[in-house]
């Protein structure tokens, strides 16, 4: 029967092993990899700048992806996009709470949960309905 006195450690192998003459392979091999990415980044770097220097000068034309007759189709473009967008996340909320009342099998936790969801998406359907409000504050401010 071996005592662990005599046994040698994990830690004392390596002690062994390394004998302060050579840094650990572990060292070596992150020394090469970020030497390798600096070169990596280096030839990268070069390319773009190669690629923009070289590059002919652009004669764009001007194009108009979205034309606003005034700034009240303007506000009434973000009206919709509000209304939209919010009508949608109530839904989703709702949804969420609608699942997790029927999936909650009584739990006391989940119910809470879902009356939360409910409340959410009460909030959101009442934000966008309040939408057109909004828009017509922002008009009166803006003065169109």
């Amino acid at each position: 029967m071996t005592s662990r006195a005599h046994t040698p450690t994990c830690a004392g192998l390596r002690q062994l092993a390394n004998d302060g003459n050579t840094p650990p392979t572990s060292d070596k091999r992150s020394d090469r990899r970020s030497s390798i990415r600096r070169r990596v980044l280096l030839v990268t770097e070069l390319v773009a700048v190669a690629l923009l220097a070289s590059g002919a000068t652009a004669h764009a034309d001007t194009v108009v992806l979205a034309i606003a007759g005034s700034v009240d189709e303007v506000l009434t473009n973000i009206r919709n996009w509000l209304m939209g967008i919010l009508a949608g996340l109530a839904t989703v909320f709702l949804t969420i709470g609608g699942v997790r009342r029927v999936f909650g099998g009584g739990d006391p936790g989940e119910q809470e949960k879902s009356k939360e969801a409910f409340k959410a998406a009460g909030i959101g359907y009442a934000l966008a309905a309040l939408a057109p409000l909004v828009v017509t504050v922002l008009k009166g401010i803006v003065g169109a």
